[in-house]
């Protein structure tokens, strides 16, 4: 059976998928990504998982992968398939493509950006189905976002659109990695709140949970930690609304775990903010943590349905692949 391999890679483990053109998942596979063992080890790794996929699909369907599909995070220059950058694995210009497709006899690559990968997912068979134009948020340990426009998710001129979590929220506030100040990941992230909370309640093992849970049982100190948190979040996503218009506002992440506990204010905040602009539905992802994987699938996808000189993106004419949610 004619299938793809989907790899999402995160910090601390890849999800992998053998994904059939309707979108079945006719294998699943977790690993570690060893990030502990420096970056030339998770590189081989990924490229070890790879070559196991690939096999395992030749014994079980029949026929290796067609195309391979893989998500990763930091900078990433999609349209020469390089992991450019990712703080958390330690690796710089990592020529992904080249090197998985090297392992795997000539297999066609395309490479991703996590986040805008799972906002394909989201735009093609999740919570973004049926909007035209929508913008994904992922509220994890930092914040990124991925911007949907009929049916596929823009990359940038220089692959780095949707960086939300990098628009100062807070001009002269708390450092950011990046070099500015006050960016928003800074004070909405799931780990900006959960830092706040420990410095507040004196537990430096609370995290943005505890934080929420607090909150819920109606911890003053809680409550004013996670409205900071909403305020900055509501600040920021104006920003993205007035540039962007879109129909859908989808927030992912761990912090979308509380649920209400986020989506009740969020919704009052921004509905506070907005003068002009048309407010869109503000929802919550559909996918989970399988999004990434799913998307790195449909890029394998669409990388089969462009044209053979065609940068290893979304294809605007390619089909929508029906993607089943978790």
């Amino acid at each position: 059976m004619k299938h793809v391999i989907a790899l999402d890679v995160g910090g601390t483990g890849m999800k992998a998928a053998l994904v059939a053109p309707d979108g079945t998942l006719l294998h699943q596979d977790r690993r570690a990504t060893g990030r502990h063992r420096g970056p030339e080890a998770v590189v081989d790794g990924i490229l070890d998982f790879a070559a196991d996929l690939h096999a395992e699909g030749e014994a079980r369907l029949g026929r290796g992968a067609a195309a391979v599909g893989i998500a990763v995070p930091g900078l990433v220059d999609a349209e020469h398939g390089v992991a450019v950058y990712a703080a958390n694995l330690g690796w710089k210009d990592v020529p992904l493509r080249t090197l998985i497709g090297e392992r795997l006899g000539g297999v066609p690559v395309a490479v991703g950006h996590d986040v805008r990968s799972g906002g394909l997912a989201e735009g093609r068979a999740g919570a973004g189905r049926g909007a035209d134009r929508f913008l994904f948020v992922a509220l994890g340990t930092g914040i990124a976002g991925a911007i949907g426009i009929a049916g596929r998710v823009e990359e940038g001129a220089h692959g780095n659109a949707g960086e939300i979590g990098h628009v100062v929220v807070r001009p002269g506030g708390r450092p950011c990695p990046c070099g500015q100040h006050g960016c928003l990941e800074r004070y909405a992230s799931a780990s900006a709140v959960g830092e706040a909370w420990a410095r507040v309640c004196g537990d430096p093992d609370a995290d943005a949970a505890d934080c929420a849970a607090a909150a819920d049982r109606g911890d003053a100190r809680a409550r004013e930690v996670w409205q900071e948190a909403v305020d900055a979040l509501a600040d920021g996503l104006i920003t993205g609304l007035t540039l962007l218009d879109p129909q859908r506002l989808i927030v992912g992440g761990g912090l979308a775990e509380a649920g209400g506990t986020l989506f009740t204010p969020l919704r009052e905040a921004v509905a506070a903010r907005i003068t002009f602009q048309r407010p869109p539905e503000i929802v919550p992802a559909a996918l989970g943590d399988t999004a990434g994987c799913l998307g790195a699938g449909l890029l394998a996808w669409d990388l089969l349905d462009a044209p053979a000189d065609a940068a290893a993106g979304p294809s605007p004419d390619a089909p929508t692949q029906e993607v089943p949610a978790p």
